[in-house]
Order: C-alpha cells, then structure tokens, then sequence
C-alpha cells in the first residue's frame, strides 16, 4: 500500500469521515440491512468505545473504520460481540480492512471478548475473504433473513453468511 496508515481510537471527531464511509457502504446494497447512517448519538451509545478504530491516511483523512457492538445485555454473552468494517471505496483491496481488523480482534483479545461475529451478504465476495483471512469462519447461512427497503435492492430478500472468530487468548 502506497502511503503510510496508521489506526488509532475512533472518535467523535471522526464521525464525519466515519459517517461517509459508512453512507458508500449503505448505498452499494452489499454493507447493511440500514437505510441511513445512525447519528453519532446513537452511533456512540450502540458502539463498545474500547473496540472502535479508525484507519487513517498520512493527511489524517480517514479512510476506514470498525466498531462492535454487544449481542445480548445477558450476562452469559458478555464476551461476545457483533463488528462491522468499512473501508472507504478509493483505498479498497490495499490491506486497510485487514489493518483495521488486526487492531480489532488485538483489543477484544486483550478486552476477554470470546467471540467475534458478523453477517456478510454473499455477494461482498471481498468482505468474506479478508474475514477468512482474520480467522474468521463460516458457520452457516441464514437464507433469506431479510428485505432490503432502500436502495438497488429495495425489495429483495437476503441472505446473510454468519461469520465468527473465537479468541485464542481464552
């Protein structure tokens, strides 16, 4: 990769950059069943702080960021959580997923999370390969398990492949 990336904590004053990215992703109809970038309010209250990372580009511009979120408020699923990744369109396949993962899975490792799941649609044949290549494994898809409602796909039921990563620090 040309250009040096460096990931550090994800921020408020990120949100901007965070929010755009995440906009591109939603607009592809390959990231997400959401139809609008939350608010940072909502964005920061749904996100574990100790587990968001931005990517950023030798400018400072952000060029990709991660976050989980906790699947449950059970106490028996507290070392699991669900991540999303995003990277910005114009540096995609120039290893910043893989970066951001690498830091991500190295925090929730250290952080006692047990297990990292996400849902994938098929059809993000590159998502499915940088989680492969994180360790992350299939375990199964789930079959039509829900209609898009905005977008190119507005309509169209999706599949969605359940992916997970166990720590091996546990």
């Amino acid at each position: 990769m040309s250009g040096t990336i460096t990931v550090v904590p994800l921020t408020a004053a990120h949100w901007p950059d965070v929010e755009r990215i995440y906009a591109a992703g939603i607009a592809t109809g390959h990231a997400t069943f959401a139809e609008d970038v939350p608010t940072w309010e909502a964005f920061d209250a749904g996100k574990l702080a100790e587990h968001r990372f931005v990517a950023v580009d030798e400018t400072g511009a952000v060029v990709g960021w991660v976050a989980v979120s906790p699947v449950s408020e059970r106490c028996v699923y507290a070392g699991v959580v669900e991540h999303s990744v995003y990277v910005d369109e114009a540096v995609r396949g120039r290893g910043v997923g893989r970066l951001l993962l690498e830091a991500l899975l190295a925090s929730t490792d250290a952080g006692g999370v047990w297990t990292v799941q996400s849902g994938v649609f098929p059809e993000n044949t590159a998502s499915l390969a940088l989680h492969a290549a994180a360790g992350f494994r299939v375990v199964g898809t789930r079959e039509r398990l829900g209609r898009m409602t905005h977008g190119p796909r507005s309509g169209e039921w999706r599949d969605v492949v359940l992916l997970e990563r166990r720590s091996p620090a546990l």
